[in-house]
């Protein structure tokens, strides 16, 4: 599996991935985006902007590399810095299918992706991603899965995911929403031929929202490899945006509100890769000192605190604007 070279990375980064929602495409619903990246939007801004990211990362250890179809060109500017880097070959690159882009380039579309779970869909953007990152792409997701989803009982796409996965590709999802949970547990009751189908699940998990900890965990222990994302709740962790309680133990340890959050997540024995969502390369260094992060008891004890109920956080994630 293209995970046992993250397993044999000894930088003390390589449980820290980089998600390339916020740099992929101009609007994003994280707190601060104005301040981030400014006015200057562009497609070439913001390719140049990915390539620096990824370069500071790989640099600083990281080794995998999160995008997704609906990321805008996040697919197109990781497969661009991959083709004039062929002697990479100790990284693991991720993507995701399920979820249209439909901003056009704009940060007040009316919709910016639409969601669709069908056969259909899978066979397009599958087409689209091996157009762009042929075989560096390591794991393919199903974006954000619901108990709802059709993806957890649609048998045809099962087996053309087996298909994939007989391959050599692995094969993975995302959840999202109060019921994580549950989306969880039902993907790890998916099987084609008597075999899981998935060995991979992304979740958000954060100070705030920590609902989906049980079932992450047993995914873990059924083999899966866990990834977390939205690590700061897109922002309402880091920074002038974070809950008094992380402010003060970020200033005692001398390091950043978003090394603190995101240190909490490290601390899981179940998480096995942790996503940064910089989007810029302070960020990104700031989010790496989570690695050095050592918090005490007390310290979580105080940060426990701060959990939200599921719905309550997830309501308040529906609201935040796209900027």
């Amino acid at each position: 599996m293209p995970f046992a070279r993250l397993a044999n990375a000894t930088t003390p980064t390589c449980h820290i991935g980089l998600g390339l929602a916020a740099v992929g495409r101009p609007g994003y619903i994280n707190l601060g985006r104005d301040e981030d990246l400014g006015d200057d939007r562009s497609v070439e801004t913001l390719r140049t902007r990915t390539h620096e990211l990824l370069d500071a990362a790989y640099a600083q250890g990281v080794r995998y590399f999160d995008a997704a179809r609906s990321y805008g060109r996040s697919e197109e500017f990781l497969a661009d810095w991959l083709h004039t880097r062929p002697g990479l070959d100790d990284i693991v690159v991720g993507s995701k299918w399920g979820y249209t882009y439909t901003a056009d380039w704009s940060t007040d579309a009316e919709k910016h992706e639409v969601k669709d779970h069908t056969l259909a869909t899978y066979e397009r953007q599958r087409a689209e991603s091996d157009a762009l990152l042929g075989d560096r792409l390591d794991l393919y997701q199903i974006h954000s899965v619901t108990p709802d989803s059709p993806a957890l009982t649609d048998k045809e796409l099962h087996a053309k995911l087996a298909e994939a996965a007989a391959q050599g590709l692995t094969v993975g999802f995302s959840t999202s929403g109060p019921a994580q949970a549950d989306a969880i547990r039902a993907a790890l009751a998916v099987t084609v031929d008597g075999e899981p189908l998935f060995r991979t699940v992304q979740s958000t998990y954060n100070a705030l929202e920590t609902s989906a900890a049980p079932a992450l965990a047993e995914a873990h222990e059924a083999g899966l490899t866990v990834i977390v994302k939205e690590g700061m709740a897109n922002g309402r962790l880091a920074g002038p945006h974070a809950p008094a309680v992380v402010r003060d133990i970020a200033e005692r340890t001398g390091l950043g509100c978003d090394a603190v959050a995101l240190a909490v997540i490290l601390r899981q024995p179940w998480a096995g890769v942790v996503l940064s969502g910089a989007a810029t390369a302070n960020q990104l260094a700031s989010n790496l000192h989570a690695a050095v992060v050592d918090l005490d008891d007390d310290q979580l004890t105080r940060l426990a605190t701060l959990v939200e109920e599921p719905h309550a956080y997830w309501e308040r994630r529906a609201q935040l604007p796209w900027h």
